[in-house]
């Protein structure tokens, strides 16, 4: 299998191991990912509130540079990226007024989209492109009863309706299940971090963590796996903040959803970028079956 690659920014900086970790998983499926030939930022999700046109414009030159290299499909694994790569289709689609502005834009960059480019996130290719089975096929750990919890975040079940459940997904549930973890209660799997505005309104950014980090500790979870880097820097990030501001005691590991996946298909720690981690990630493996 071979899928077109689109990092985004993060995946690039803080959010470097879920890379490591997502290419690691890939190899170890063999599955080709072939990054987009010079990309650039999708302009994030504030920026739409910014300046609509030029936001959209920024984010399907993307597109426009998938649909020419001749795919049908990218994978774009933040969850930032995600939504507004699926925002541009859709407003593009359903407003001819905007896909006219952005068509001007785009064709001053000597560029078209027609619209042609499926957005995927590597949750659901994996889940249901590689499938369940052939993941667990080739497990040469089982993560044998490890409790976690499932942080889907806010972004990749909405606004569209996608290829998991708005407000209880279970992806990531079903697929850890079957390498022997065991995902905990945890209803506030979709709940928002307070994603970039930890930075301007830190007193609710860090009661929004603080909340999520007590429903997974207080029903028994050994870590959180996370599909979003915003969310990853957020939980794992300040936890000091949360310890110092609510007098709680968390040492929770929080990791990407790639990097849980790569142990179970015996990727090292130094593929899987794990040593990047601020809160490390002890579990116990035992020989898949």
């Amino acid at each position: 299998m071979r899928y077109l690659y689109y990092p985004g920014c993060s995946l690039e900086a803080a959010g470097r191991p879920y890379d490591e970790s997502l290419k690691a998983v890939c190899r170890a499926l063999g599955v080709e990912l072939v990054e987009l030939e010079d990309w650039n930022c999708c302009g994030a999700t504030m920026y739409m509130s910014v300046d609509e046109t030029v936001s959209l414009a920024i984010s399907a030159r993307n597109l426009a540079l998938a649909e020419r290299n001749g795919d049908r499909s990218m994978v774009a694994p933040c969850s930032a990226c995600y939504t507004v790569l699926l925002k541009t289709n859709r407003f593009l689609r359903e407003s001819s007024e905007l896909k006219g502005k952005v068509d001007r834009i785009l064709a001053g960059a000597g560029l078209s989209y027609n619209l042609s480019i499926a957005v995927r996130h590597p949750l659901d290719v994996l889940v249901n492109d590689i499938g369940l089975d052939a993941i667990a096929a080739a497990a040469r750990w089982s993560l044998d009863g490890l409790a976690f919890a499932p942080y889907y975040g806010c972004q990749i079940v909405r606004p569209e309706r996608g290829f998991d459940d708005r407000e209880f997904p279970n992806s990531m549930d079903r697929l850890f299940e079957r390498l022997g973890a065991r995902p905990i209660y945890f209803p506030l799997k979709t709940r928002c971090c307070g994603g970039m505005l930890m930075t301007q309104f830190p007193d609710v950014c860090l009661k929004l963590v603080a909340d999520l980090l007590e429903c997974a500790a207080e029903n028994g979870a050994a870590c959180i796996a996370t599909t979003c880097p915003l969310c990853q820097m957020n939980l794992e990030g300040y936890q000091r903040q949360v310890n110092r501001r609510f007098g709680t005691a968390y040492q929770l590991p929080i990791v990407y959803f790639t990097q849980l996946l790569g142990l179970a298909l015996g990727c090292s720690e130094q593929e899987l970028g794990l040593a990047r981690n601020l809160i490390p990630l002890k579990i116990s493996l035992r020989a898949a079956a």
